[in-house]
């Protein structure tokens, strides 16, 4: 099979130990994977590696059906940075690479990026025929001079640890388990775009957010606690909205709305981070607008109370 861009965009000039994987979310069970690939690559004086792909492969196949990532390749690329790995590497994930036998992918990681040694995630199995398993991959590596390790399951007091229970914990809400698991708090990230200026009219002015990636995880509806990040890196306490503010009447105006605590100033056309620290209350529909600002004049001193413990 002839060679694509994908498989040839870079060439290490050190051989790696590396670890293979989609880490989506970058979580405690992927850092720990890492922590072994660095050990591991000290102790052979090899450089140490991520060997990541740019779109889930489920993307990729079944595109009809949508699939939401904790983070975004931009997220996922600075957050791997962060853990002081040497290198990390994205691939594209394509159709054309979904027909590859796991000895052939295997080939090319070594041949191209000269992958002297790989550790496989416990739940993680590549190539065409998905009957092959570990102990093929290492039949396979022994030709080609690699060795494969295995990567066991991180379980921690809040259970096991994976992107598809993090994705779930968020969908129902359970911001304080997805965050344990994460290690770090959820993050949104968006532009300020105009929106319907009521929480101005409520006393509650708000960042209407558009959200950068089309694919990222939204979690469950409601109020969130939050921590807002400015491109100047001042950071803002604040309660973050979403949903579609059923005591207006407007069921399609679906937004994410950050008000952030003693500012002033305008924040339109400016990209925030919004870090989720807690999740305080679903939405609900109130009798009226007078009861809606009593909740949220609640809500924001429960907020402060949390964001300065």
């Amino acid at each position: 099979m002839p060679m694509t861009a994908e498989y040839t965009e870079t060439y290490p000039q050190q051989p790696l130990f590396a670890a293979l994987g989609v880490f989506d979310g970058v979580h405690r069970g992927h850092r720990a994977v890492i922590a072994r690939v660095e050990s591991e690559a000290a102790a052979r004086g090899l450089s140490s590696a991520v060997i990541t792909f740019r779109a889930h492969p489920q993307q990729v196949l079944r595109p009809q059906v949508p699939f939401r990532m904790l983070t975004s390749p931009e997220e996922r690329e600075t957050l791997l940075r962060q853990t002081g790995i040497d290198r990390v590497i994205f691939l594209d994930f394509t159709r054309e690479m979904s027909l590859l036998s796991a000895f052939d992918f295997l080939q090319i990681l070594s041949s191209h990026y000269r992958v002297k040694g790989l550790i496989i995630g416990y739940d993680h199995r590549f190539g065409h025929n998905r009957a092959e398993g570990f102990d093929d991959y290492v039949k396979y590596g022994q030709r080609l001079g690699m060795e494969i390790l295995h990567a066991d399951e991180l379980v921690t007091d809040a259970g096991p640890v994976s992107s598809s229970i993090i994705r779930e914990l968020l969908i129902k809400g359970d911001l304080t388990t997805a965050n344990h698991l994460l290690s770090y708090p959820y993050t949104l990230h968006g532009k300020v775009v105009n929106g319907f200026h009521v929480g101005r009219e409520l006393g509650f002015p708000t960042a209407n957010i558009d959200i950068d990636y089309p694919d990222k995880l939204i979690p469950a509806n409601g109020v969130y606690a939050a921590r807002i990040v400015l491109p100047d890196g001042n950071r803002y306490n604040g309660m973050l909205n979403i949903g579609n503010r059923p005591t207006l009447n407007r069921p399609n105006d679906y937004s994410i709305e950050a008000n952030l605590f003693d500012f002033s100033g305008n924040l339109y056309g400016l990209s925030l981070a919004v870090e989720l620290i807690r999740y305080m209350r679903p939405e609900q529909t109130f009798a009226d607008i007078t009861a809606l600002r009593a909740q949220l004049v609640a809500d924001e001193a429960a907020i402060r109370k949390i964001l300065s413990e």
